[in-house]
């Protein structure tokens, strides 16, 4: 017993090498690839879709990027494209640097191919697999005692080495994943039991796609129509299908409506076999993102304070869990985990809604949070924490990443309001002064973690009246201690108070700066604590005052 045990030490060791080497963490995949894209129903209909760039970007380490070509050959001999673009971690696709084809999908004459390196699948081929007979050598004698018994000797000492290392590597390799699944579950979000049955919403409606408005890490974004209403399509392709289900989980949750999250309408699967879609029908908005809007558009104050508000709604409502009531059941807390103004949308009056589900985390009641990858999302809006890989797997540690990027947020519209001294500067990314506008992992550990820098909070905004208010706000929800910042529910605080108190901002008499210290009450439906940067305690009792805090001008 005891020899078996090092046997399986020094097997699990030795495949743990071999796995390390070929799987190297410095191999990340959060390289960018450019694939082709092409669809050919988009192409036909709109005249898009056709031998575009896409752009492809995986959100965890340890996977790669890949290109894929799905075409038929019609009877007549023509060949027909059917797709190309991206395609995600395919151990077939692996250091094929070109795109060939080896096998077909018998009912329809599909044939695929796919390879590794930027553009790879412009071109492509096929080359069937050979179906080779051992030939036959007619009127051969058979061979003899003498002569056979050296050449089974030969074959015993070549395969039985040969099968009995691979045997011990497999063994190898299953013991390291039983050990590495011990340490690495996934959070309840991927519980297959949590997702929702199919329901009637994934019947096909008669949506009609009109144009393409944005291009994510899942998929597409179309505006379409439906009926005589104007639509939002996302379109996830085959291999996307998991950010399809989980998106669903999140709309599906009960008590999820609000007016400041996006409104889902259904989901359905459009296609089958290797052409299969998978389309998220939601409200169309046609201002599009806080930060395309940012991009051709400065803000008043007023305007300013009214998308604060609704962002800070949505976050504060996503990550309050809902008791139940007599009609819905409860709506447990939400992280978001890929919080940025690309995932705000605006509505015609400017109220935002939060979107994109795709990496958010549920937190059921009484159900443990597991471990899980914690490095997603968007490198520019992580955490130190994440960027650190020192994360504390639990509820209250991932809802503040999120107001962390939330300050990023915050900050995106204070350098864009016009309430300034000065011409409003042109829209910048968080830390693109800092590291530019495609910054590494590791450009943004120097930055954020290492260095501890932060977006500049220029000198004129703190001289202005509810704009200092607004800066200590921001300082409070970026702080490098995870634990020291603000929540959403304080944040609304802030944020609704300043709209009260300040309905235009003007300059500074040379006071002390100082947070309102009574606050309005909040709303009916927010379980707040006294304390506002604890996440964990919840109670209906009213909001104490927000002590007074001196400017560190």
């Amino acid at each position: 017993m005891g020899c078996t045990r090092e046997l399986f030490s020094i097997l699990f060791l030795v495949s743990t090498i071999i796995l390390l080497t070929k799987v190297s963490p410095t191999e990340s995949s959060l390289v960018t690839t450019k694939c082709e894209y092409y669809n050919h129903t988009i192409c036909q209909d709109t005249g898009k879709g056709c031998n575009e760039t896409e752009y492809c970007e995986v959100a965890e380490p340890n996977k790669r990027n890949h290109c894929y070509v799905l075409w038929q050959n019609s009877s007549s001999g023509e060949l027909q494209i059917k797709f190309k673009g991206c395609f995600l971690n395919n151990f077939g696709c692996y250091n094929q640097s070109k795109c060939v084809g080896q096998k077909e999908e018998p009912r329809k004459n599909l044939l695929f191919c796919c390879c590794e390196g930027d553009y790879c699948n412009r071109e492509f081929s096929w080359e069937p697999l050979a179906t080779e007979t051992p030939p036959t050598i007619e009127g051969a004698p058979p061979l003899r005692s003498s002569q056979g018994k050296p050449i089974l000797n030969t074959l015993m000492y070549t395969l039985v080495p040969i099968v009995a290392i691979t045997f011990m590597v497999i063994i190898g390799y299953w013991m390291y994943r039983r050990q590495r699944m011990a340490y690495f579950n996934e959070l309840p979000t991927a519980e297959p039991q949590a997702i929702h049955p199919p329901s009637p919403t994934l019947t096909v409606s008669p949506v009609q796609l009109l144009e393409i408005k944005a291009r994510g890490r899942f998929g597409a974004v179309w505006k379409g129509q439906l009926k005589t209403e104007t639509v939002a399509v996302k379109i996830f392709p085959l291999q996307d299908k998991q950010s399809w289900l989980a998106e669903q989980e999140v709309f599906k949750l009960p008590q999820l409506d609000h007016d400041n999250i996006l409104q889902f309408m259904s989901a359905e699967k459009r296609g089958d076999g290797l052409q299969t879609e998978f389309w998220l029908i939601t409200a169309f908005h046609e201002k599009g993102s806080l930060c395309d809007y940012l991009k051709c558009n400065s803000l008043s104050w007023t305007e300013l304070c009214r998308i604060a508000e609704g962002m800070a709604r949505g976050l504060t409502h996503l990550h309050e869990e809902v008791p139940a009531s007599k009609a819905d059941a409860c709506k447990p807390a939400v992280a978001h985990r890929d919080f940025k103004s690309k995932n705000v949308l605006l509505k015609s009056d400017l109220t935002a809604c939060i979107a994109d589900f795709g990496l958010a985390l549920i937190f059921y009641p009484g159900k443990p949070v597991g471990d899980t990858h914690g490095q997603v999302g968007t490198r520019r809006y992580m955490a130190p924490e994440v960027l650190e890989g020192a994360i504390n797997f639990n509820r209250d540690a991932f809802l503040r990443i999120d107001m962390y990027a939330c300050a990023l947020v915050l900050w995106e519209l204070l350098s864009r309001c016009r309430g300034q001294d000065a011409p409003v500067p042109e829209y910048l990314l968080p830390f693109e002064e800092e590291v530019g506008q495609h910054p590494t992992l590791e450009d943004m550990q120097e930055c954020v973690v290492h260095l501890k820098r932060r977006p500049v909070l220029k000198e004129m905004w703190r001289q202005r009246r509810g704009m200092d208010i607004l800066c200590h706000t921001i300082e409070e929800c970026w702080d490098q201690d995870a634990e020291a910042r603000l929540s959403a529910s304080c944040v609304l605080e802030r944020v609704t108070a300043l709209t009260r108190l300040y309905p235009t901002t003007t300059f500074n008499t040379g006071q002390p700066v100082r947070i309102p210290a009574f606050l309005p009450p909040p709303p009916p439906n927010l379980n707040l604590t006294p304390n506002h940067n604890n996440y964990t305690t919840m109670s209906t009792g009213s909001v104490g005052p927000i002590p007074h805090t001196e400017s560190n001008m």
